[in-house]
């Protein structure tokens, strides 16, 4: 059982790398694209994973993973079932602000398969950001793909004096409030 780790590897000079898991190709597939249309100031590569652990016989070949984004469908409960399973094979560093869930299709409450109570909870349990959106939608996809590309920004360390930590401790904060 391979485990991903946030630092087994050095980073890439001016660069962030984004790992998207998740059942669903061709939403990764879109989301990925309008990531790299994003204007910025380094370079992202994004990897597309239907789930963890990743193949071994790749390994020395992969980059170091700056973000992990675990994309969950709201109508699929198949989905949750596939990032829950797919947690157990990231090391427990890699939740020092490095991972977020992100929770696509909210825009149809009424076909929900998922309940909002459990993806809320997978974020605490796992002190990691969850993002709702609707990624059907292009404007929604647009400022979803911004988000995260501030977010990949933070965890390559492209801010100085900002870190991922910074993800842990607003989550904490916004629990005490």
């Amino acid at each position: 059982m391979a485990v991903l780790r946030p630092f087994d590897k050095l980073p890439t000079l001016n660069s962030g790398i984004l790992l998207l898991v998740g059942p669903d190709e061709a939403l990764q597939q879109r989301l990925s694209e309008t990531i790299l249309q994003e204007k910025r100031d380094f370079n992202i590569n994004v990897h597309l994973a239907t789930s963890l652990p990743l193949p071994p016989e790749r390994d020395h070949l992969r980059p170091r993973i700056d973000l992990i984004v675990f994309m969950i469908d709201i109508k699929s409960k198949y989905s949750l079932k596939k990032v829950e399973c797919s947690l157990a094979h990231v090391d427990a560093s890699f939740f020092l602000g490095k991972v977020c869930f992100l929770v696509t299709g909210v825009g149809r409450v009424n076909a929900c398969s998922v309940e909002m109570n459990a993806v809320c909870k997978l974020g605490e349990a796992y002190c990691s950001p969850v993002l709702f959106c609707e990624l059907e939608l292009e404007d929604t996809r647009v400022a979803t793909a911004q988000r995260l590309v501030r977010m990949l920004r933070i965890c390559a360390g492209h801010i100085p004096g900002v870190s991922a930590l910074s993800f842990v401790s607003l989550m904490r904060k916004s629990d005490d409030d």
